[in-house]
């Protein structure tokens, strides 16, 4: 049984959302290690940005991936 639309975008959304989370504290730990040094605020919007698309790309492949197992030969 392929999953529904709704359950896609629900399961993309939540996937990003740690995702997100976790994006913060990675950028707030490793950028300093190469010397770039950036405030709260820009690291939340590098962390948004880097969500947006990967919200659109998390989506995308998932129905692409349902579109396959879908069809019967």
């Amino acid at each position: 049984m392929s999953q529904s639309r709704k359950g896609s975008a629900l399961e993309s959304f939540t996937n990003v959302l740690v995702g997100l989370c976790v994006s913060f504290g990675v950028n707030a730990v490793v950028y300093p290690l190469f010397g770039w040094h950036i405030n709260s605020a820009v690291n939340i919007e590098l962390c948004a940005i880097y969500t947006v698309v990967s919200l659109v790309r998390s989506y995308a492949l998932r129905r692409i991936f349902n579109g396959f197992g879908g069809k019967k030969a």
